[in-house]
């Protein structure tokens, strides 16, 4: 499989989330978001004991993985707590890709391309038109927490790339770095409330966010990201809220206005550009008269 399309199939995963959380049963969005990083990491632990593979030595660029996801998770929570749904995932999606391409550029000498700037110039555009006009006041203290959000999942995409660069399996990354994420986010479970587990449905919907917007989805997006940049992977990434746009309507019954339907087709030309191999120049000789 194509390693954007793998990325691109990690991202549809990624955008089911809000959905599952919409028709599950009522439950703290912090309890939520850190039962699926403590299950999604026992779950990626056991599919790399499983196939088996041998998971990364390299101490450092693990913790930093580790912290950068608990940081992500905790701080989106916290953004959309402050500053409203719409607010907070604009900011934090659309950090993303700039500084996902930054900080690749500086920890792993990676190129921006023209085509990694169109591209993310389109998509972030459009990720601030699909926002539509949510009616969510602009707070600072959420806008700022946004923001450390898309730095932690730039950060935690950065560091992969590292890891798988120099050899590292993806699966044996994955688990590493979501085992040590969900060390850190236990407590935080704990003190949230994990009562909804207990119910089928609370099971259910946990064991989903696990299985299908963590461990498969992960497992995609590393397998994807050994042969794509940093850059150009957080910016394929955007297709997450353009699919939980689509889920929205489908699933459950929502109505954009015209500007976020209008920010959907931009995510979608953004994810074109990337998504669809450059044309290669064919030099053909001239053969003589």
């Amino acid at each position: 499989m194509a390693p954007r399309l793998q990325i691109l199939l990690a991202a549809v995963c990624f955008g089911t989330t809000g959905t599952a959380q919409a028709v599950g049963p009522g439950a703290s969005p912090l309890a939520v978001g850190a039962a699926r990083i403590v299950l999604g990491g026992l779950l990626l632990a056991v599919v790399a004991r499983a196939l088996p593979v041998r998971l990364p030595r390299r101490v450092g660029p693990l913790i930093g993985m580790a912290v950068a996801v608990a940081a992500y998770q905790l701080s989106f929570f916290a953004a959309v707590r402050f500053t409203g749904v719409a607010v907070g995932t604009v900011v934090a999606i659309g950090t993303g890709p700039a500084a996902a391409g930054v900080l690749g550029r500086m920890v792993n000498g990676e190129r921006l391309s023209a085509r990694w700037a169109r591209a993310t110039a389109l998509a972030a555009a459009g990720v601030l038109l699909l926002a539509g006009d949510g009616g969510a006041s602009v707070d600072v203290t959420g806008v700022a927490l946004a923001v450390a959000s898309g730095v932690g999942y730039a950060t935690y995409t950065v560091l992969s790339k590292r890891m798988l660069d120099a050899g590292e399996m993806p699966e044996g990354v994955m688990a590493a770095g979501f085992g040590g994420a969900g060390l850190l986010l236990a407590p935080v479970l704990i003190v949230a409330g994990p009562g909804f587990l207990g119910t089928p449905g609370g099971l259910a919907m946990a064991a989903y966010l696990a299985a299908v917007p963590t461990a498969l989805a992960y497992v995609l997006f590393s397998r994807g990201l050994r042969r794509v940049s940093s850059g150009e992977t957080a910016t394929l990434v955007l297709a997450e809220p353009l699919t939980a746009s689509a889920l929205g309507v489908i699933a459950l019954g929502e109505h954009p206005s015209l500007a976020a339907g209008a920010g959907a087709l931009l995510v979608l030309a953004g994810l074109l550009v990337l998504a669809v191999p450059a044309r290669r120049r064919i030099a053909v000789a001239a053969v003589p008269g």
